[in-house]
């Protein structure tokens, strides 16, 4: 074992390329969280740390938003992508003000992501001055001074922007809106407006709130759970027990990605004799290759089929009582349907007539329907109208609010929807802004603030002068980003409140700040003794997170101390807000977040019951929709088939097996093949030939959109893979640099990092570790 990061930057010249797996997890999985575990901490700090992992004593797992089981847990309830982010922050390896003097920023610019991710924990801020080449220790008081002196010189506060990561807790995040409100600002952007911005959308629309309607019960219970736009098997691997329990208990299983991917496959659970030396389980009863930008007209086409089985039979396929009594818009929605063409749904969504057929007969088999979907569905332009057709295909059935049904956006990051619960949203309702102005006796500002889109143009533009992040990398998680790396530095001052070094340190504004922050595995001590934090998972629950690991420097605050402190010295005395009481006990917090935010009322009791508690859902609990109309909506969503030029194909960015988010873990995709490399772009093998291209050939990849700008990332090999015809996928943050910035989703402004139209051109050689440095940020 060795804890000491790499001191080369690994290129591309290893790759290899191997047939891809027909199963997750296994063995293999456990090899492998060991594997990394004891590279970046040790056997026994890994032993002591991994058995704290989701536990109720324990601290929530900085990776994925999949909630943890009720009642007792496996001594090991977590993943390998859970045990790589646990290992990741709990790492023995230390960035130091050495490592700064030894490496000025021009070089570490050039760095990949993994190799910057590698060098291990932050330990002191740090500061980069106007013109300087390195970056130098500053002192915390320091910090904040700066950062106040910066927001002073503003002409307004909107001319700041704060951006939050998922990774926040809830108390940090409630304090972070609260300061940003305080200064006069809701230039809030988040990284949901990257992800399920588009979910939120959708079913505000529909069904009047914008989180998931089941809990893991419902999935127990389901008759059929489609799995849509989604790799659980790396994105989120614990959803595969789930699966696995719901198969198990007569669930059918219908996954629809461009992509066949392994743990959709065959599950093999490690923590079952069946799954180490047996087969495991098979989980996906049919499999659906579509098209991307197919799902629109794949529910479309199962909603007339529905329509027309009740037709033939009526009364016994829709449920009328549900739909005559708690929706509208079903005769509009009817009529549009009917007048789907069979001719746009084949070539939308690359199907075959059996296969549409096939899916057909399993839905109209299934009583207590969920479909489950992710980024694969909330990055096109027309993202929202493909989740409200979700929306209509369930309502069609009444599945939504009772149990084994209903509506599951799979959420990222760890506290991604807590953060927004918590007010981080730069539309915030009314109700919100009252609340939070009762109880601190101040007048909100109620204009709209920028999203994370509008947040880089205003950086652009000159009308956004300090970017402050509240985690994250933004860098890398955003379109564009030779556009984007340009708008930061175009600003007077970046601050980065991180855990562990990245890109997003070496693309700042005039004056930069890194300030180091507790992670959320580590012990949190405040004046009054050890603190709580909590978060909200996927499905609405809320529950306790408590770090216990000696903090990784002496010099490290946590995030609630990082808002207090700042809001100290940026607002001096404040009347309304009694920040230096705030963070001395988190429970102050929380009863603050008790008579702000609905569902939190005696948060503090609630919360430190066994699991934690649930938050409201209407529609899930008691039918009820907080539509305009009181009712849930049925809409009409045009049909408009993507349609690419000839030679062009489909690019939809995809994370690799050994990845979080913007977060390298390693160089390696154990699922689809690939080791030792990232920079691998995946084509069936019948485009490639139509192409005129050849297996293993090296190829720049070209983005067209209408503002004729030409993006480019370089030297990619060409992978042979059974994808859907016509479409191709790389990983991201590397083919970011091809997402145009403008190209978003209507209604929720996302970017459409699923659909963007590219063509190859041969490339003349493999792409080096820096190259999407250079070509993204290079000034």
């Amino acid at each position: 074992m060795s804890s000491k990061a790499p001191v080369g930057d690994p290129g591309d010249d290893a790759l290899v390329v191997s047939a891809p797996k027909d199963n997750a997890a296994g063995i293999p999985a456990v090899l492998a969280s060991m594997r990394h575990a004891n590279q970046q901490m040790g056997a026994k700090r890994s032993l002591l740390t991994l058995l704290k992992v989701n536990q109720g004593k324990g601290f929530d797992c900085p990776g994925c938003a999949w909630p943890d089981p009720s009642g007792s847990r496996h001594i090991a309830e977590f993943c390998e992508n859970g045990a790589k982010a646990v290992a990741e922050e709990a790492t023995l390896r230390r960035v130091t003000r050495e490592f700064f003097a030894e490496h000025p920023v021009s070089e570490l610019e050039t760095k990949s992501d993994y190799w910057l991710g590698q060098q291990g924990r932050l330990t002191e801020p740090m500061v980069l001055r106007p013109g300087g080449t390195h970056y130098e220790p500053i002192g915390w008081d320091d910090a904040f001074r700066l950062v106040a002196d910066e927001l002073g010189r503003l002409n307004s506060p909107d001319e700041a922007a704060f951006y939050t990561s998922g990774r926040t807790s809830n108390e940090a995040a409630f304090l972070y809106q609260l300061f940003a409100r305080r200064l006069g600002t809701n230039n809030l952007p988040d990284c949901s407006n990257m992800c399920h911005e588009s979910s939120g959308s959708a079913l505000t629309e529909t069904i009047g709130i914008g989180k998931g309607s089941v809990t893991l019960e419902d999935l127990y219970q389901a008759d059929l759970i489609m799995v849509v736009g989604q790799n659980p098997g790396t994105n989120h691997p614990r959803m595969l027990s789930a699966l696995e329990k719901a198969k198990h208990n007569g669930a059918r299983i219908v996954s629809v990605n461009p992509l066949p991917e392994a743990g959709l496959r065959r599950f093999k659970n490690p923590q079952k004799v069946s799954g180490v030396i047996g087969r495991g389980t098979e989980l996906s009863d049919q499999h659906l290759p579509i098209r991307v930008n197919g799902d629109l007209a794949l529910f479309q086409y199962l909603g007339r089929e529905l329509l027309r089985a009740e037709e033939r039979n009526p009364g016994s396929v829709l449920d009328r009582e549900f739909i005559d009594g708690s929706t509208e818009g079903f005769e509009a929605y009817a009529a549009h349907v009917k007048a789907l063409s069979d001719a746009d749904v084949a070539e939308a969504t690359g199907l075959t007539e059996e296969e549409l057929r096939r899916t057909a007969e399993i839905v109209l088999g299934s009583k207590r329907i969920i479909v489950c979907w992710a980024m694969g569905l909330t990055q096109h332009r027309n993202s929202v109208p493909t989740i409200r057709e979700i929306v209509n295909f369930l309502l069609l059935g009444g599945n939504i609010g009772r149990p084994g049904a209903g509506v599951c956006p799979v959420r990222g990051h760890s506290n991604v929807q807590g953060d927004r619960t918590m007010g981080i949203y730069e539309k915030p309702p009314a109700a919100f802004l009252d609340a939070l102005g009762k109880e601190f006796g101040f007048e909100p500002p109620r204009k709209h603030g920028h999203d994370v889109v509008e947040t880089i143009r205003a950086m652009r533009d000159g009308q956004v002068r300090v970017f402050f992040a509240m985690g994250g990398n933004f860098v890398s998680a955003t379109p564009d980003t030779k556009v984007t790396a340009a708008a930061l530095r175009n600003t007077a001052l970046t601050v980065q409140v991180s855990t562990k070094l990245n890109r997003s340190h070496v693309v700042t504004g005039s004056h930069a700040l890194i300030l180091p922050a507790l992670g959320r595995t580590e012990l949190d001590r405040q004046e009054s003794g050890p603190q709580v934090v909590t978060v909200e998972d996927s499905m609405s629950q809320v529950h306790i997170s408590e770090g216990k690991l000696k903090p990784a420097s002496e010099h490290l605050l946590s995030e609630v101390a990082i808002v207090t402190r700042l809001a100290e010295a940026v607002l001096g005395d404040d009347a309304h807000v009694p920040w230096p009481v705030l963070v001395t006990d988190y429970d102050q917090i929380r009863d603050r977040i008790g008579r702000v935010v609905p569902g939190f009322t005696r948060f503090n009791e609630r919360v430190r019951q066994p699991d934690g508690f649930i938050l409201p859902h209407p529609p899930r609990d008691e039918r009820r929709f907080a539509t305009p109309s009181g009712h849930a909506m049925f809409t009409a969503n045009k049909l408009e088939v993507l349609r690419v030029p000839q030679g062009r194909l489909i690019l939809q960015t995809v994370r690799s097996h050994d990845q979080y988010n913007t977060t390298i873990y390693g160089l390696d995709d154990r699922y689809r093949g690939i080791k030792g490399g990232r920079r691998v772009v995946f084509v069936h093998p019948d485009d490639i030939a139509q192409l005129g291209l050849a297996d293993g050939q090296m190829v720049d990849i070209i983005s067209e959109w209408r503002d004729g700008v030409e993006r480019r990332a370089p030297g990619f090999r060409v992978v042979a893979y059974q994808t859907a015809r016509g479409c191709c996928a790389a990983y991201f943050p590397e083919t970011n640099v091809l997402v145009p910035l403008d190209s978003t989703a209507e209604g929720s402004n996302t970017p459409t990092s699923k659909s963007v139209i590219v063509r190859f051109e041969p490339g003349a050689r493999a792409a080096t570790p820096g190259d999407e440095a250079l070509a993204g940020a290079a000034k």
